[in-house]
């Protein structure tokens, strides 16, 4: 069958959506399995819809890898009760999986981020376990294993990507045996006594041992997967490689939602014999960003422009603070207004000497949660300016906006300081961000420890956000620093980011794969 263009693109309705049943194109040595395709839909100026590459460091790290290797992207198009038909765009060949409106509610909202999303971030949020959300979950990631399966060549490598498609890897060792799997966590994994709550936590770590390497963003979040398995299945695991019995390598996930294994007690393994096993690697492979890309955009004379016009507009105070997040409540913005508003009252900080600057993009906002953090962070900022703003200076500038990578580099290089308050966040990549459009130098990183980022960035200003009190020492410190310590600081970060890039983050898991 021959290669679709984007234009040539076919939809349909509903009765399609979760049917499975269109055409590939198949034979593609790599395929990346995510719960997005490398693309975004987007209106024409003529009125028309086409499609735009995303401009997410994934993307970026793999499309090269990609176009070397004949690759395909497999994932949803963002479009839910429509099935569109494989196509090509910017060197992409892309294999849409359809969802169901229903599907989208149950399996995306509802399994993945009801459930999982505030299980793995500690539980600062409470999750919800549904059975009917898991069994949508399974369903789904069983259609995402198939379309895998159907366009992978013979001994193909395929990448699984996050926290959406845990069931995929298993799946898909089932469907074909002769792949390579890789199987890469975004976010962070839970310590095991936070795991141990989840229904279906047999499941969700026999799917993830479908994959030849598990990755992780950190080196505790490779422990607590590799605890969890020998405390829940009773695996042998020497030096990140986990022995998995042959005779166990069954679906994950029954037909009706329930845990295999729930309620058992681990058998605990002895050394394997050979034959009787094979060998899963977990292990850290901290992602990073698109540093070239950055650098690039911060020495642009028009960016530079806009940088010092965002200072002017600001008022031209001596200390710009900034926060760059999605909307969500594991950022830590809510600690970070809390702590500002009272260096404003005790005067530590002086509105038109200081300003705090906080994009707030929109997050899953079907989301009950989400809909009442937005409501509580518009009624402190509210209440914060109301009290503190002058006539010619604001306290905080308030932005529910998302922006363009060249926006957001003007903002990198307008703030003196950037605020990384993260309660729980599997890398931050904004920090990286930050520190690599900091090409003269200076600014002033203040990182929660609770970033995968804190473990690569240690001359950040350490804190707790947890700790108000330190919080506000490190704000206040970050604004009278030293310029000279300030700059040995960004120096040494940026030695780190620039030469860890997202696209070495990519070939070095590949390599890794590659050695199974």
């Amino acid at each position: 069958m021959g290669r679709r263009t984007a234009d040539d693109a076919e939809s349909s309705t509903s009765t399609e959506a979760a049917s499975g049943s269109w055409e590939y194109q198949t034979g593609y040595d790599f395929v990346v399995v995510a719960n997005r395709l490398a693309v975004n839909r987007v209106a024409n100026p003529d009125g028309s819809t086409g499609w735009q590459r995303s401009p997410g460091g994934l993307v970026t790290a793999l499309a090269p890898i990609m176009a070397s290797s004949e690759g395909a992207w497999v994932g949803w198009h963002g479009a839910a009760d429509e099935t569109l038909q494989p196509f090509d765009h910017s060197g992409l060949h892309l294999h849409p999986v359809p969802l169901s409106e229903q599907e989208v509610e149950d399996y995306y909202e509802g399994f993945a981020n009801g459930t999982l999303w505030p299980l793995y971030h500690d539980v600062i949020a409470r999750p919800h376990f549904h059975r009917h959300w898991f069994e949508a979950y399974r369903r789904v990631n069983r259609r995402f294993a198939e379309a895998a399966a159907k366009v992978a060549s013979q001994g193909a490598t395929v990448w699984v990507q996050d926290y959406q498609l845990q069931l995929v890897p298993q799946m898909l060792r089932e469907l074909r045996p002769d792949v390579r799997i890789g199987f890469f966590n975004h976010i962070p994994f839970p310590p095991p006594g936070l795991f141990a709550q989840l229904p279906w936590r047999h499941s969700v770590l026999r799917g993830l041992l479908g994959a030849d390497l598990i990755g992780f963003q950190r080196d505790s979040d490779a422990r607590n997967f590799q605890r969890a398995v020998r405390d829940r299945l009773g695996y042998y695991i020497k030096s990140d490689q986990i022995y998995v019995p042959l005779e166990e390598n069954h679906e994950a996930g029954s037909p009706l939602g329930g845990d295999p294994g729930r309620g058992t007690a681990p058998r605990q393994l002895s050394v394997p014999v050979e034959g009787s096993y094979r060998v899963a690697e977990a292990k850290a492979f901290p992602i990073s960003i698109d540093t070239d890309r950055i650098v690039e955009l911060a020495n642009d004379p028009k960016i530079i422009a806009r940088a010092a016009q965002i200072r002017a507009e600001l008022g031209n105070p001596k200390t710009i603070f900034l926060g760059v997040d999605r909307l969500d409540y594991t950022k830590g913005i809510r600690h970070r207004m809390k702590a500002y508003e009272e260096l404003l009252q005790d005067g530590a900080l002086r509105v038109g000497d200081a300003c705090l600057v906080q994009i707030a993009s929109p997050s899953r906002e079907g989301v009950a949660s989400y809909q009442e953090l937005r409501d509580e962070i518009e009624l402190t900022v509210g209440r914060i300016n109301g009290e503190f703003d002058t006539m010619g200076h604001t306290a905080i500038r308030y932005l529910h906006h998302s922006y363009p990578v060249e926006e957001m580099v003007a903002l990198y290089l307008a703030a003196d300081v950037m605020l990384v308050t993260a309660l729980r966040d599997g890398m931050n990549l904004v920090a990286k961000e930050y520190v690599a459009a900091r090409k003269s130098g200076d600014g002033v990183l203040v990182l929660s420890e609770f970033t995968g980022a804190a473990d690569q960035l240690r001359q950040a200003l350490l804190i707790n956000p947890h700790d108000i009190d330190e919080l506000k020492a490190s704000m206040v410190t970050a604004a009278k620093i030293d310029p000279e310590e300030a700059r040995k600081r960004m120096r040494s970060l940026r030695r780190q980011v620039v030469s860890h890039n997202v696209q070495r983050w990519a070939e070095e898991f590949l390599q890794r794969l590659r050695e199974q």
